[in-house]
């Protein structure tokens, strides 16, 4: 089976910065997109950004100029450098990845990590 693993998430005072990480790991035979959502108490899960496979990416409009999305394709990892935080960020940030699996070759399945909290706080 396929797995996303998240970390980087924590703590941190508005204007701060941390550092997301969502590693694939399983029966990978390719990863087309790759991504970031979050979800914040009360509210519906949202899109923060994407990045395909050849590295053209897009963000939500709240996070442009601060976030910067990125991935190794050797590593089968995506990236999100968060900077200059706020509190309205505070949110379980998600990664997501649309992945062909080697046991199920032309089928693009759609996977979830299990979340990581961020906090921004003073």
């Amino acid at each position: 089976q396929v797995q996303l693993v998240e970390s980087g998430g924590g703590l941190v005072q508005p204007g701060g910065s941390l550092r997301l990480s969502c590693a694939a790991s399983g029966s990978i035979f390719s990863i087309n997109v790759m991504g970031w959502y979050r979800q914040a108490p009360g509210k519906q899960r949202e899109l923060v950004a994407t990045i395909t496979s050849g590295g053209n990416t897009d963000y939500a409009d709240s996070v442009k100029g601060r976030f910067t999305i990125s991935r190794d394709n050797a590593k089968n990892t995506v990236y999100l450098q968060m900077n200059s935080l706020k509190p309205e960020d505070t949110a379980v940030y998600y990664c997501n990845a649309d992945i062909v699996r080697t046991t199920v070759p032309g089928v693009r399945y759609h996977y979830w990590g299990q979340g990581t909290q961020v906090t921004v706080s003073s």
